[in-house]
């Protein structure tokens, strides 16, 4: 059966392979969890699915898969061990529910009365002792007392009685097209890593002071090393103000992540496009600026280099001396980036506007041009596709 739902995961772009549903078989064999939809949608999904961001697509799946399952016994009989459930009855059950549960004639009877009585309902009910509803006595429904119910639905007070849930389940879209949380920028950021020790040796070195106090005799020998940090360097450049003033959150939370996973990050501030000066301080910007030729003598080729900005201007702020909006630029907008491209091999653009908008501004088709298309949006995967250029 679980052949059917691997299938449906597959359908659905969810990136998982047989090894994944190996060992979703293995740990069903290995009783990690026993007749329970929540503990086996939070199993199957724990196993099979590696990224979070394809959380929603597998939700489509496993929902697309057991809404078609029309062989209940099917099911029952993967899921539901016979001899299991029968003891798991005798734990749970009064002495007054023990002697009811044969009064439909035990689970086969139950599961069989249960599908008749879908066939033949036509409407919604409240109440009452046989139609599917909620409350009441039958044994279909929430919120009931019937010592031996099949619980279908969230409806009404839960009696902890039912034989097994039976729920239509809705979850939150989570994929790689949404825009991000400093916690999901964290994650695709992490693909742009290259760790060394280097430093001071302040940091305890557990397998090493094993190894030296075994090497000694037993005698404690405590070793040190310097942390293990992140090598690559990363030359961040914002734009800031006019349109981008929607975009500071996303902004706010991309520059947070980046200062927590590099160590060797350098910063600085454009409005629009990038000209002879950029600054550091949004407050200082027409007093304390600094030379954009000096930017590109001082960081070495081996930064990697990010602009973010929307790339949404007038054509001629970048094709034409005097184009800035601010000040009149001796050089035109695309010679400064022509300089940066020349240095900088790995060089991307990330755009907080959706892909789809790029192609009705002419200006941000011009700056694809000039970074050879490496422009990517502000989202799970746009920048784990960054990351990935970077890292080549």
């Amino acid at each position: 059966m679980l052949l059917n739902l691997f299938n449906e995961m597959r359908a659905a772009k969810v990136p998982v392979s047989v090894r994944e549903l190996l060992d979703l078989i293995n740990a069903l064999k290995q009783h990690v969890i026993f007749a329970d939809m929540d503990e086996f949608y939070f199993l199957a999904r724990t196993v099979m699915v590696k990224d979070e961001r394809h959380f929603d697509k597998f939700d489509r799946a496993f929902a697309a898969y057991f809404k078609g399952l029309e062989k209940l016994d099917d099911f029952l009989e993967a899921m539901i061990p016979e001899d299991w459930l029968r003891k798991e009855f005798e734990k749970h059950l009064t002495d007054e529910e023990r002697a009811q549960i044969q009064s439909l004639g035990g689970l086969d009877k139950l599961i069989e009365e249960f599908k008749k009585r879908l066939e033949e309902q036509k409407e919604r009910h409240a109440g009452g002792n046989k139609w599917i509803g909620t409350g009441g006595t039958s044994p279909f429904g929430s919120g009931g007392y019937n010592p031996e119910g099949v619980r279908v639905g969230d409806a009404g007070k839960r009696q902890g009685k039912a034989v097994k849930v039976w729920d239509q389940r809705e979850y939150k879209n989570l994929d790689d097209q949404v825009e991000l949380g400093t916690r999901n920028i964290k994650v695709a950021l992490r693909r742009l890593r290259k760790f060394a020790r280097e430093g001071a040796a302040d940091e305890f070195d557990l397998g090493g002071t094993i190894d030296h106090t075994a090497k000694d005799g037993g005698l404690l020998n405590i070793q040190m090393r310097p942390e293990r940090r992140n090598t690559v360097k990363l030359l961040l450049l914002f734009d800031i103000g006019g349109s981008m003033d929607a975009h500071i959150k996303v902004c706010e939370e991309l520059f947070s992540a980046c200062k927590t996973e590099f160590k060797h990050l350098e910063y600085f501030y454009f409005h629009n496009f990038v000209y002879e000066s950029v600054w550091k301080n949004n407050l200082r910007r027409t007093s304390e600026r600094f030379s954009t030729l000096d930017l590109l003598h001082k960081y070495g080729a081996d930064y990697k280099v990010i602009f973010v900005g929307d790339a949404a201007m007038a054509p001629y702020e970048i094709t034409q001396a005097g184009g800035s909006v601010e000040h009149w630029n001796e050089e035109a907008g695309y010679v400064w980036m022509k300089r940066f491209m020349d240095k900088y091999k790995k060089l991307i653009w990330i755009n907080p506007y959706p892909k789809d908008a790029w192609s009705y501004t002419s200006s941000t088709n011009i700056v694809r041009e000039l970074i050879n298309d490496q422009m990517h949006p502000l989202t799970l995967r746009g920048l784990e596709e960054g990351m990935r250029f970077l890292t080549k």
